[in-house]
């Protein structure tokens, strides 16, 4: 058989031309980069007067690289056969696209050792030439066809199971990591194929074609799953390179929405039609993958190219946001606010899209037991009010009760019969931010308020006291924003601020600098109070408490007087 030589650039140089080198004292360096030495070789003929010997030596070092893919593609094809059990004295695929079908029903039909199919296809891909595998022989839209329809098969190609009778998996997704290396390897080779034959010919149509399967899959294999390990995710991030590098994208925004200027641009679209048969049905019957890379895709859209898919996004949202498991449901809202966050008011608003949103959150508020869930719900809630309702400072009094009223009412219930640490601590941190933001309309919920917050200043979390300093926060919004109403409640908020600073400054469980933000706080919060009680002198029994506490309490008398 005839070796693959490549010419030296020594064989170019004067002094060696009619020297009577033969053919086998010929240097062996290979230059991948030059597909076809001979050109450079013949575009010379016309500066040096070469031998016949020479120029014959030059032609069948061409003629030997453009013979190889030929029979590299003859072997894959007799892979194929054997594996399909028929004969492998069949004549080859006389173009791609015969050989892609045949590939695809290889797969479909499941292959005992996919392993070996995927290794040898990545070989063939790599040593083949991209005149043969990107020319239309069938016409431009048959090959693209040909190259989605086995790109799909691909990557949707199940794991290898255990061989019989060896061990059991110790995980059902034991085999994924190894399966997705070996497909990212094999798609590196189409795609570098593709990136090396320029946008010329059929290889920009193909590129298209196949670049929202290979996106969903490194979607899918880029993340940290239970069914990926650091070599897949590496892989998959290597797959994410040379995608972006052959279709000439910045980065997943731009691959998937386009130019700003620009319409339909993004595969965004096409990467939505490949998800959307793992997004349908019910709960039990979606794939775990496809909601993995549907979150994926809608987190690499941003502001304003998010808009007009809208229609196609907040469907699934919703779904994976009502789904039974902790994890899933932490997904779906965590999609529903970054469309809350990059899609305009008016938008949202339009077709009552938001209150579809709302009532789903308010439900989910309702029947979360998970702090993480509850986080999540009540961040997104007090996005989406911004939304639906105009600022209620802007809204003159006296006014009716809204949304944001009927969020608060919720907030407290929950507050006031709550028992749970890690949810007292959600609660908590959540009740600042929907206090400014209803400013003084807040003085509808004043009775509830007197009891919820200074049942949380009375009980300790310590070491963080998140939950103390969180309701020291929500005092000081009250006060700020409502002082008036507070004149003649003074003596009820006082002695749990005095008692929470004795705690703050007797205790030793609370860390340096806890205590040290519960003291500043509270101190802050007895000035306010001082402050709406119109600087009268307070009757307060200092006895009990230490110096610190004294110290603070002469602070804010003097401050008062002043």
């Amino acid at each position: 058989m005839r070796q693959k030589l490549s010419v030296s650039p020594l064989l170019w140089n004067p002094r060696f031309v009619g020297s009577g080198c033969r053919e086998e004292t010929f240097h062996r360096r290979t230059r991948p980069k030059r597909k076809c030495p001979s050109r450079r070789a013949r575009s010379l003929f016309s500066s040096f007067s070469l031998g016949d010997d020479f120029r014959n030596v030059l032609l069948k070092v061409d003629l030997t690289v453009v013979a190889a893919p030929q029979t590299t593609m003859s072997e894959f094809s007799q892979l194929l056969d054997e594996l399909d059990g028929d004969a492998a004295d069949d004549p080859p695929p006389s173009s791609a696209a015969t050989l892609l079908a045949k590939l695809r029903r290889r797969l479909i039909d499941g292959p005992p050792d996919p392993s070996r199919l995927v290794d040898a296809l990545a070989a063939f891909l790599r040593a083949a030439d991209p005149r043969w595998l990107f020319e239309p022989a069938d016409g431009a839209a048959a090959l693209e066809a040909a190259y989605a329809s086995a790109v799909g098969a691909l990557t949707a190609l199940p794991p290898s199971e255990p061989a019989r009778g060896g061990p059991p998996a110790a995980d059902v997704h034991a085999h994924v990591p190894d399966a997705a290396a070996r497909v990212c390897a094999a798609l590196r080779g189409l795609l570098g194929k593709a990136e090396a034959a320029g946008p010329d010919g059929g290889a920009r149509g193909v590129l298209m074609a196949v670049a929202p399967h290979v996106c969903v899959y490194v979607a899918t294999h880029a993340q940290d799953q239970p069914w990926t390990s650091r070599a897949s995710r590496e892989a998959a991030r290597r797959l994410g390179t040379a995608l972006l590098a052959a279709g000439g994208w910045r980065d997943a925004a731009h691959m998937l929405t386009g130019e700003r200027d620009a319409v339909g641009g993004g595969l965004l679209e096409a990467v939505l039609d490949v998800l959307r048969p793992g997004l349908s049905g019910e709960a039990s019957q979606r794939d775990d993958r496809a909601e993995a890379a549907f979150a994926w895709t809608l987190f690499q859209v941003p502001r304003p190219c998010l808009a007009p898919h809208l229609p196609r996004l907040l469907g699934p949202a919703l779904l994976l946001s009502d789904h039974h498991e902790p994890r899933k449901c932490m997904l779906g809202l965590r999609c529903l606010h970054h469309i809350v966050d990059n899609t305009a008011s008016s938008e949202l608003r339009a077709l009552k899209r938001a209150d579809v949103m709302y009532d789903a959150l308010l439900r989910l508020a309702y029947g979360a037991k998970s702090a993480d869930v509850m986080q999540l719900v009540l961040r997104c809630l007090l996005d989406l009010l911004a939304v639906l309702e105009s600022p209620t400072s802007s809204v003159p009094a006296p006014r009716r009760a809204r949304r944001h009223d009927d969020v608060l009412r919720l907030i407290l219930t929950r507050m006031e019969a709550e028992h749970e640490a890690a949810l007292r601590r959600v609660y908590a941190g959540a009740l600042p931010a929907y206090l400014e933001r209803m400013g003084a309309h807040a003085c509808r919920h004043l009775r509830r308020l007197g009891r919820v917050v200074p049942a949380y200043l009375e009980v300790s979390d310590a070491p963080e006291e998140v939950a103390r300093i969180c309701a020291l926060r929500a005092l000081e919004r009250i006060l700020e924003a409502a002082w008036p109403r507070l004149a003649a409640s003074v003596s009820v908020w006082l002695p749990s601020l005095l008692r929470l600073l004795a705690d703050a400054t007797s205790e030793p469980r609370p860390r340096r600098d806890a205590a040290h933000e519960l003291r500043r706080r509270a101190a802050r919060c007895a000035a306010l109070l001082v402050a709406a009680a119109g600087g009268e002198r307070l009757r307060v029994d200092v006895k009990s408490f230490t110096a610190d506490v004294t110290s603070y309490v002469a602070t804010v008398t003097t401050a008062t007087e002043s």
